[in-house]
C-alpha cells in the first residue's frame, strides 16, 4: 500500500476546517480535486474515514477517520519540521561540521579561516579533531570527520584542494659545522642524528622516502609529536630536523639556524580533502568556499606585505 502525503494532508485540513468548502482555502485547491482526493484515500485503506451529512453540514469523523487523522496530523507536524530544520542547515542556521586538522601547519594555516567561518556561521557546531596523517584518512573512512587537512595524493578516492607546497629547512644548532652553509643536500645529513615525527605523521614517511632516494637511512633517530620540542631538542645538540620552512620560521629560537635544503624530492604539501563519493554538508561546502577565498587573498595579496 502507497499512502499519497498530499491526500493524508488535504484530509487533516478537511477535517481541522470542519468541511470541504473551508477546506478548499487552506488547501488551496478545488471542492471538486478536494473530495476526489479523499475518496481515492478512502479506496487505497478500503474504509470511510469521513461521515458526510448534508451540504453545508460538518463532517464527521468514523473510527477509523480518527485513526487516520491521529497518525497523518503527526505526519504533517514532523513533515514541517523536517522542512524548518533543512531550510535551517541550507541557510547555515544549525548543523555541524567535524574538520580533522593535521598537527603540524593547521595553526598557521588555517586558524584564521576558521576564526571567519565562526564568525559568519556562528550557529553551526564546528568541531576540530587534531590527528596524524594515517588517522585523518580512516577517519574520514569512519565519517567521524567530513572534511580533513593533510599530505595526500589525490585519486579515484579522495579529491580536494592544495593548500600549501612549501620547500624544507634543515634545522641546526647554530655552532654546528654546516651551520654556515647556504644549501643542504640531504646526502650531507647522513652521518648525522636526525629528530623525526612520530611514524603516524604523513612527513615522517616523506622523510624516510626521500632519504632512501639519496643512499641511505637516517640513523639515531629521536621522535617527537611536536615541532617546538623537536627544534628545543636540536638546540641542546640531539640531531638535526628536517621541517617546512613555514613550520620551522614559526617556532625558530636563537640556538638553531635553518638552512634550506637543495632536494626538490623533498616538499611539503597541505591539502584540504574529503571522499569523492561522499556528499558534502552545506556547512562543509561553505567551509570549503572560505578556504578558497582565503588563498585567493594571499595569491593576491603584494610580496612585501
Amino acid at each position: 500500500m502507497k499512502l499519497d502525503l498530499k491526500a493524508l494532508h488535504y484530509f487533516t485540513e478537511v477535517v481541522k476546517a470542519g468541511g470541504f468548502a473551508k477546506a478548499c482555502h487552506s488547501a488551496f485547491v478545488t471542492q471538486p480535486a478536494l473530495s476526489k482526493a479523499i475518496r481515492l484515500l478512502e479506496d487505497e485503506l478500503d474504509m470511510i474515514l469521513l461521515e458526510r451529512g448534508k451540504r453545508g453540514s460538518q463532517i464527521r469523523l468514523t473510527e477509523a477517520g480518527k485513526v487516520v487523522y491521529h497518525h497523518a496530523s503527526k505526519l504533517m507536524e514532523g513533515r514541517q519540521l523536517m522542512m524548518a530544520e533543512l531550510d535551517s542547515l541550507r541557510n547555515l542556521n544549525g548543523g555541524s561540521l567535524k574538520l580533522g586538522l593535521a598537527p603540524l601547519g593547521s595553526a598557521e594555516l588555517f586558524a584564521p579561516v576558521i576564526a571567519q567561518f565562526r564568525q559568519q556561521y556562528p550557529s553551526i557546531e564546528l568541531q576540530l579533531l587534531v590527528r596524524g596523517g594515517i588517522e585523518q584518512t580512516a577517519a574520514l573512512h569512519k565519517d567521524e570527520i567530513e572534511l580533513a587537512t593533510g599530505i595526500i595524493d589525490f585519486d579515484d578516492e579522495f579529491c580536494g584542494i592544495r593548500i600549501r607546497n612549501e620547500s624544507m629547512v634543515v634545522v641546526l644548532p647554530a655552532g654546528h659545522k654546516l651551520a654556515c652553509k647556504e644549501t643542504l643536500q640531504l646526502s650531507e645529513l647522513e652521518q648525522l642524528a636526525q629528530v623525526m615525527f612520530e611514524p603516524e605523521y604523513a612527513l615522517y614517511e616523506l622523510v624516510l622516502e626521500a632519504c632512501a632516494k639519496a643512499g641511505f637511512k637516517p640513523k639515531n633517530i629521536t621522535r617527537v609529536s611536536h615541532a617546538d620540542f623537536g627544534i628545543a631538542l636540536v638546540a641542546a645538540g640531539s640531531g638535526v630536523m628536517i621541517l617546512p620552512k613555514i613550520i620551522a620560521e614559526r617556532y625558530r629560537v636563537d640556538a638553531v639556524v635553518n638552512i634550506p635544503l637543495a632536494s626538490e624530492d623533498l616538499r611539503w604539501e597541505l591539502s584540504l580533502f574529503w571522499r569523492k563519493q561522499k556528499h558534502l554538508s552545506f556547512a562543509a561546502q561553505a567551509m570549503i568556499k572560505l578556504i578558497k577565498q582565503h588563498l585567493s587573498q594571499l595569491e593576491n595579496k603584494p610580496r612585501n606585505e
